[in-house]
């Protein structure tokens, strides 16, 4: 689900489309037909029924490799198999006091606007200090309601992750039912955001779209790699078009069709763009431009002014999880990001002809 690869970024492989297998049970011969939700809390250790038909209603429990309801009466020779959107083994989180902003919060879903250079989630080389730890600090502050109390421990609920050095919004439940909910929708691609990028270089078309399958390089493990026949990875999608022409650099805004990791930084690389001061993807040199040395001395600058790739989740929509209510969230470039725009325009203005 998501971003990030190595201990720089969180350790932890970051698809937004992937499900991962928690429970797979072939029914025996003998069994008697018999409800899939009654049959998972008496067969799985701590498994309520009100979370097994949570996730049955989710389409995340599978009897022969298709989704059922909770009603569905298991048979002999049955393969079920119960996906979440969540590893089977999650590191114990840490209450922390960190800053975090907050852009709206009910009993269902929070929508935070994450800095640049705090880690999603724990994983190798970041066990604390992350978003995570910080949500679950704000979640034992909080007035408990009677329908959580009754549901479980309020923790949060990661559907979705973006870089560490990658700033902007993202969502967490707050439920169980809300996280199998919304783990569906990223899951069938039910979710409208857009993000801005600053990359190298000037586009001949004012919009476009990228594919190309995307997975683990196989040369470098720590970085991901488009495989355009398709041999290896995921499928990928990126649309993009031209916010802002800035000479050497370009704004653009692109829209994921998919959220595979490292989509739009890898993409751009692929097609020749990459994001500037992306140090993964060969975005930290100068790229484009002139050989004068005040030019040298400009990109250098503007890579001290935002040491980290150029890369914002501006907005987020989806049907609210609860009251299925269409919700758009919006944020504002972060100060680094908004003085190196402003950095380059004035170089666009001033630059020797």
């Amino acid at each position: 689900m998501s971003e990030d690869l190595d201990a720089a970024d969180t350790g932890s492989p970051e698809d937004e489309q992937e499900l991962y297998e928690h429970h797979r049970i072939t029914i025996d011969k003998g069994q008697v037909p018999l409800r899939v939700d009654k049959f998972l809390t008496n067969r799985i250790e701590n498994a309520t029924r009100t979370k097994i038909q949570y996730a049955a209603e989710a389409g995340c429990i599978h009897v022969n490799g298709k989704p059922v309801k909770s009603n569905y009466k298991v048979k002999p020779g049955d393969v079920l198999t119960i996906l979440m959107p969540h590893p089977p083994r999650e590191i114990e989180l840490i209450p922390q006091d960190l800053p975090i902003e907050i852009l709206y919060e009910d009993d269902d879903i929070i929508i935070i606007n994450k800095k640049a250079g705090m880690v999603v989630h724990p994983g190798y080389g970041n066990y604390t200090g992350t978003l995570m730890n910080a949500l679950v600090h704000h979640f034992q502050n909080l007035p408990v309601s009677k329908t959580q109390r009754v549901e479980a421990e309020l923790r949060p609920g990661l559907v979705h992750r973006i870089d560490k050095n990658t700033s902007g919004i993202i969502v967490i439940a707050k439920n169980e039912l809300s996280m199998t909910r919304m783990a569906k929708k990223f899951f069938d691609r039910d979710i409208d955001r857009t993000y801005l990028a600053l990359v190298w270089g000037d586009f001949k078309e004012d919009s476009g779209t990228i594919t190309g399958h995307i997975g683990r390089s196989l040369k470098d493990r720590k970085r991901m790699a488009v495989f355009p026949g398709g041999e290896y990875g995921k499928p990928a999608i990126t649309h993009w078009k031209v916010v802002e022409r800035l000479g050497y650099v370009t704004l653009i805004e692109c829209k994921l069709e998919t959220g595979r990791t490292h989509q739009i930084r890898v993409h751009m690389e692929f097609a020749g763009h990459p994001l500037f001061n992306d140090e993964t993807y060969g975005g930290n040199r100068i790229l484009k431009g002139t050989t004068f040395s005040k030019y040298r001395q400009f990109v250098e600058n503007c890579f001290e002014m935002m040491p980290r790739h150029a890369l914002h989740a501006k907005s987020l929509g989806f049907r609210h999880p609860a009251t299925g209510k269409y919700i758009h969230f919006d944020s504002e470039l972060p100060e680094d990001f908004r003085n190196l725009l402003d950095k380059w325009r004035k170089y666009m203005q001033y630059r020797p002809e």
